[in-house]
């Protein structure tokens, strides 16, 4: 009579620590979806309230919509910094520098519009966060269908297709927005300190942001080229998985 034949772990378990590595990895798995899954929850509540505000008010919609939907965002930005640790850590599969570029870019214009209450108001705000949200929902469902292991093609040329001419606009309404802000900042208040040992003055912010302009011009073109690439390496990875299949 044959004996069956004992039950053995794949190799990759096997060589696993018991108890150990497998919880840290379930707890990684569970962290990034629940990231992913909070920051499109509070994407979609923004743009929803934004939109339903709209059909209800009207232009009147403009005078409180940062108040309104400024603390999610303002969540939602902050939380955002985590994403280059997830990069660094290797957690999320993607590039740094862009990343880092668009975290800077999307937490600098916040600041500027809780500081600089007269341009909470503005249309340009609200596009900007308009095209905030887009972005960003073209991003995470796709982040939530690869942690969940079932991409979807849609998805993924969306999410790097369709989010570039969307980045590009976003840069054009951050670049309108500091240029309406710089007539309700009087250089007297709002001045950035240089820590020098010498007596020398502090740089006024509307000098500050007039210089900012053009470093946003000059990189976005390389912000551009670098989601590109990212979006190229993306498509080739998944058409070659498709071959294998």
């Amino acid at each position: 009579m044959c004996c069956r034949k004992p039950h053995t772990a794949p190799i990759s378990q096997r060589a696993l620590k018991p108890g150990y590595t497998m919880r840290r990895f379930s707890v990684r798995l569970a962290y990034i979806f629940s990231y992913n899954l909070f920051q499109f929850c509070g994407h979609t509540w923004i743009l929803a309230n934004t939109i339903t505000r709209f059909l209800t008010f009207g232009k009147d919609a403009l005078a409180d919509m940062f108040y309104s939907v400024g603390f999610v965002m303002s969540l939602c930005q902050l939380l955002s910094i985590l994403e280059l640790f997830h990069i660094a850590d290797g957690i999320e599969n993607a590039r740094l520098l862009p990343r880092f570029v668009q975290v800077m870019e999307k937490n600098l214009m916040l600041i500027l519009v809780i500081v600089v209450e007269e341009i909470q108001s503005k249309p340009v705000v609200c596009v900007q966060f308009f095209l905030w949200n887009i972005l960003d929902l073209l991003r995470y469902p796709h982040e939530l269908l690869c942690v969940m292991d079932k991409p979807s093609t849609t998805m993924l040329w969306s999410r790097y297709t369709l989010w570039i001419p969307f980045y590009i606009l976003t840069v054009a309404t951050e670049g309108v927005t500091v240029y309406q802000s710089l007539p309700y900042i009087d250089p007297a208040v709002y001045r950035v300190s240089r820590n020098t040992p010498t007596k020398s003055p502090n740089i006024p912010l509307p000098l500050v942001l007039m210089l900012y302009l053009p470093v946003l011009t000059l990189g976005a073109p390389v912000t551009v080229w670098q989601l590109l690439k990212e979006r190229r390496h993306h498509i080739e990875k998944w058409n070659k998985t498709k071959k294998t299949k």
